[in-house]
């Protein structure tokens, strides 16, 4: 079955590779970008694709490849969909007599403050046995290969771990006057005024070495709530799960047998959704440490991209380079091609478009596209992931137009100088809403 698949997959993208680049009728579009001064001062590319049709109705830079920031949770989120199936694993486990052991499967969302459906923590809450934590073996590091190293203690990049705790961060709350509460508790203790004082607003940071958080003697501005990754190890996850469980659990050495059982925490898609409209960097590295788990047993995500890529990106348009599973990584290379190809497989994966577009986020509704597209005619149009970092502006998704026709499209912006991303932004959505308009 999947030789067949395979053969159906380099034969579709063999024929979409030779369809026109340019569909006549669209040369209005394409004067807008030849003329937009906002555009023509650094590098862009654009693919338009008619879903209903097979064919590809504009190509500006599409073959050249582009660093695609969060575009490549798009590529996570496929990955999660072949793999994992309808169900998130959220904990491995067997019982010995009076005795439960268990093993993380890489699942995020256990006791995350957003997340946790509960599901974990009951079955480990009201359960009669010692509790014993067997330690996964991660061949994977906490950071992946291009992350930025002084991003350390920045929310969107805690560590990669293969039983995640609390979202691998510690919550910092203002409460009172120059007082902070942390959640877990036992980060309280940990906490500490910085040595000098500083100028300038309030500030918090942890050390890169310990798990150790300063904060200045600035006051605390009111409401303030921060996010800071924690350096995760398996003596530490015995211990808050231990504190959170209030119940003693031991971290233990044993070789895993072959007749454990799988507690499922939620749904995928649920998941998928959850690290697609805020665009959730840990959602999407733990996505490949599930897959990683569910397809190989082990914890090692590059597995997964070679995988992915003997399955599906060899028979792309464009070479695929994949380095993570959230777009962090400068590493990552993919063009605008790649991505429509992405985003036809996903229609072929989830046919049903109010499911699929739930998927994405919203223009003028949700997400990060919340506030950069208005509704037309009362109803939202574009469904797409964004993709941003330093230099980076991209978009790629669906586009329902007002005469019903359905397109896929990736406009991809890249090396532009920073402070350019509002107005990029801006020339983006008024090129998709007057394709949305006008075809």
């Amino acid at each position: 079955m999947k030789n067949l698949l395979r053969t159906i997959l380099q034969l579709w993208f063999m024929l979409i590779s030779v369809l026109p680049a340019k569909a006549q009728g669209f040369e209005d579009v394409y004067k807008m970008f030849q003329e937009s001064k906002v555009l023509n001062d650094h590098f862009y590319g654009f693919s338009l694709y008619d879903i209903s049709t097979n064919t590809y109705v504009m190509n500006i830079n599409s073959d050249k490849h582009f660093t695609p920031a969060s575009n490549t949770k798009m590529y996570t989120s496929y990955a999660a969909l072949e793999l994992l199936g309808d169900s998130i694993p959220g904990l491995e486990y067997i019982e010995r007599g009076d005795s439960l052991l268990i093993w993380g499967t890489g699942d995020p969302t256990f006791l995350h403050n957003r997340l946790d459906t509960r599901v974990v923590y009951n079955f480990l809450k009201n359960t009669d046995k010692r509790i014993f934590v067997v330690p996964g073996t991660m061949k994977n590091k906490p950071f992946a290969h291009g992350w930025a190293m002084e991003d350390f203690e920045a929310y969107y990049q805690p560590e990669i771990s293969t039983f995640p705790i609390y979202g691998n961060v510690v919550t910092f709350r203002q409460k009172g006057d120059n007082y902070l509460t942390t959640s877990p508790i036992c980060f309280q203790s940990a906490l500490a005024f910085l040595s000098e004082p500083k100028s300038g607003d309030f500030e918090l940071t942890r050390s890169f070495h310990a798990n150790t958080f300063w904060m200045s003697k600035k006051p605390i501005p009111r409401g303030y709530v921060n996010e800071v990754p924690f350096i995760y190890s398996d003596s530490l996850f015995t211990q808050l799960l231990a504190d959170s469980l209030k119940k003693n659990v031991t971290l233990l050495s044993y070789k895993k047998p072959h007749n454990t059982k799988i507690l499922y925490s939620g749904s995928t898609r649920n998941l998928i959704r959850e690290m697609m409209l805020p665009s959730d960097n840990f959602i999407a590295e733990q996505f490949l440490m599930m897959c990683s788990w569910k397809q190989f047993g082990q914890f090692d995500t590059y597995l997964v991209r070679d995988w992915m890529k003997n399955n599906f990106y060899k028979f792309f348009s464009d070479e695929v380079a994949i380095f993570d599973g959230s777009g962090l990584s400068s590493y990552n290379k993919v063009t605008p091609r790649d991505n429509v190809d992405l985003l036809i497989l996903l229609k072929n994966k989830v046919p049903s478009e109010r499911e699929r577009f739930h998927l994405f986020a919203a223009g003028g509704v949700d997400g990060t596209l919340k506030r950069t597209y208005d509704k037309d005619l009362g109803e939202p149009f574009v469904f797409a992931k964004t993709g941003t970092i330093t230099s980076v502006y991209n978009q790629s998704g669906y586009l329902v137009t007002r005469k019903g026709n359905r397109l896929a499209f990736s406009f991809m912006n890249n090396n532009y100088i920073d402070d350019k991303a509002s107005a990029i932004r801006k020339e983006m959505a008024k090129i998709i809403t007057y394709i949305r308009q006008t075809y």
